[in-house]
């Protein structure tokens, strides 16, 4: 699994986690009194916080039905209710939303070649985009180089305070991506899978002629605007998390503490959205629900593929397949839930949601200057996701400190 930033930061310890719950139909864990589900809440927490090197902040919240509960700890500041943080690669569900929709609307087709859209765009050193398609960039079937591999961005962000404000368009990254070859070329009746970035930022360029829009303002209209997700922005040239937020910092070149909270570099269809904890299980459940989607293009979303030949995606992701711009992983009470991932600068997102709609559950993890370990982290946070989908609802309770 490889994403926006993480050669920037190989790896990132001492962390702030916010861990947000919500549901339709009742919390998943029990209420903040003291009940067996907050203790299982609080046990699953204090697990991602050892996993990600001690010295965190939490907050977890649940909510839906008229039933809310959420508690927070942690030493010297609280972490704001309502924190903003960078989602990174959750961002991709959001693209795949803006593409499925222009589907639906019959303004593109899943199976439309990249080179419809984007002539000569994906070609030379064995790229070929008359051979991949829509469908391929959302599933990360089209075998392309991730460009967040290139030498001269893995420099420039090496380099953070040069380059703290840059805002690389997204086809001169696509244009260092076609430097290099293809891990390999779709074949029809022969699908393989990798993880790349590159996919999502062809999926911007094709949106953006698609809907006449700029990518940022389609997914303003059709998903925040719509759900009224109030947290929830798309980054660009400006710097700033707005509102409430938890400074990132990770270990700079010289091994001392660096600031990463401010940067423009995550502004792209793979990892700008900016979002909450409570923002994110609204957007999740919204979608399982058929709110987002007629259903053709939701059954379209959840018809996953193997994910086969990246052996990093699947020591993250042990189990389960990768839809369109979202994937799937089996629930120990029966089941799956759906998710996606962020691994940005710093900032980490973990995310769930029931195939209903009816529960979904946020984790969020900020660096505060440490390294953890990164498998370890992913398997607290997997935990902590089942359980909270997992869980029967709780009786309403009301919310207080703990």
């Amino acid at each position: 699994m490889r994403d926006f930033g993480r050669r920037a930061v190989a790896a990132v310890a001492s962390t702030a986690v916010l861990a947000g719950v919500t549901g339709f139909t009742g919390a998943p864990y029990a209420g903040a009194a003291g009940a067996k589900g907050t203790d299982t809440l609080r046990a699953d927490v204090a697990a991602v916080r050892k996993a990600g090197g001690g010295e965190v902040k939490v907050l977890a919240e649940t909510s839906g039905g008229g039933r809310s509960a959420r508690a927070r700890a942690g030493a010297g500041a609280k972490v704001p209710w309502e924190a903003r943080f960078r989602a990174a690669s959750t961002t991709k569900t959001f693209t795949a939303v803006v593409a499925l929709q222009l589907a639906a609307e019959k303004r593109l087709s899943l199976d439309d070649t990249v080179e419809k859209w984007l002539p000569g765009v994906v070609s030379g050193n064995g790229n070929d985009g008359s051979r991949i398609t829509v469908r391929d960039l959302l599933r990360q079937t089209s075998g392309l180089f991730d460009y967040t591999e290139d030498p001269e961005v893995a420099a420039a962000l090496r380099d953070f305070e040069a380059h703290r404000y840059d805002t690389t368009p997204a086809r001169a990254y696509v244009a260092l991506a076609m430097r290099h070859a293809p891990e390999f070329v779709p074949r029809p009746g022969k699908t393989r899978w990798a993880y790349s970035n590159t996919n999502y930022l062809l999926l911007q360029m094709i949106a953006e002629k698609a809907g006449g829009l700029p990518w940022r303002e389609q997914v303003e209209h059709r998903v925040i605007a719509p759900l009224g997700l109030r947290q929830t922005s798309v980054g660009g040239a400006n710097p700033f998390l707005p509102g409430p937020h938890a400074r990132v910092t990770v270990p700079g070149p010289d091994g001392k503490p660096m600031d990463v909270t401010e940067h423009s570099l995550q502004h792209t269809a793979d990892s700008a959205v900016i979002s909450s904890t409570r923002d994110l299980g609204t957007f999740f459940r919204a979608l399982m629900a058929g709110e987002l989607l007629p259903e053709a293009q939701l059954d379209e979303m959840r018809r996953t593929v193997p994910r086969t030949g990246d052996p990093d995606d699947l020591a993250a992701w042990p189990h389960g397949g990768y839809g369109l711009g979202i994937r799937e992983t089996p629930l120990s009470c029966g089941g799956r839930y759906w998710h996606h991932e962020g691994d940005g600068l710093g900032s980490y997102t973990r995310t769930g949601v029931t195939a209903d709609g009816r529960r979904a559950v946020t984790v969020s993890v900020t660096s505060d200057g440490g390294v953890p370990d990164q498998v370890r982290l992913n398997k607290a946070t997997r935990a902590l996701v089942d359980h909270a989908l997992c869980r029967p609802a709780p009786a309403p309770t009301r919310s207080r400190d703990s």
